[in-house]
C-alpha cells in the first residue's frame, strides 16, 4: 500500500526506494538527483571518509603531543637548573671565606688542599700577580643571584 504525496508539498512526492516507501523527497532541496535525466553523482564513500577523519585526528593529536613534549623538555631543563643551583648553594654555605659577599659579583669556588675544605675566593686562577696558591684547586666561577642561590658561570 502506497500513499500518494503524503507530505502534500507542491514540489514533493513520495518514492518507493528499494521496496520501501520514502516520504517527501523534495527535488529542489535534495542533494541527490530525484529525476531521470539528472546529472550523475557518486555516493560518498563512508569508509574512506572515516579513514580520513581518523587520520586527521591522529595527525592533530600527534602534533599536540609533540608540542607538549617540547614543553616538558624545557621544564625538565629548568628543574635541573634549579637543582644544580641549590646544590651549589649548599656547597657555598659550607665553604670558608673572610670577606663580605655581594649579589651579582663573581667569585671562585676552590678546594683548599692544605685544610681539606672548600673556600670562596675573590681572585680567579689567572688573577694572582705571583700565581695562584699551590694548595688551591679551582672548581668553578660562581655568582650570587638575587634569590640567594648561587649559579655557575662561564668566564
Amino acid at each position: 500500500m502506497t500513499k500518494e504525496n503524503s507530505a502534500k508539498g507542491v514540489h514533493s512526492f513520495d518514492a518507493n526506494i528499494g521496496g520501501h516507501l520514502v516520504n517527501f523527497i523534495n527535488r529542489n532541496t535534495s542533494t541527490y538527483p530525484t529525476e531521470i535525466g539528472s546529472g550523475p553523482f557518486d555516493l560518498v564513500p563512508v569508509v574512506d571518509q572515516k579513514d580520513l577523519m581518523i587520520n586527521a585526528a591522529k595527525l592533530n593529536a600527534k602534533q599536540e603531543y609533540d608540542r607538549i613534549m617540547e614543553s616538558v623538555v624545557v621544564l625538565q631543563r629548568q628543574a635541573q637548573n634549579i637543582i644544580d643551583r641549590l646544590n651549589l648553594t649548599d656547597q657555598v654555605r659550607n665553604a670558608e671565606y673572610s670577606f663580605r659577599l655581594y649579589p651579582g659579583k663573581i667569585y671562585w669556588l676552590v678546594f683548599d688542599l692544605k685544610i681539606q675544605k672548600y673556600r670562596l675566593s675573590i681572585l680567579g686562577p689567572n688573577d694572582w700577580s705571583t700565581g695562584a696558591p699551590n694548595n688551591y684547586y679551582y672548581i668553578k666561577a660562581i655568582q650570587w643571584l638575587g634569590d640567594n642561590t648561587w649559579q655557575e658561570i662561564t668566564t
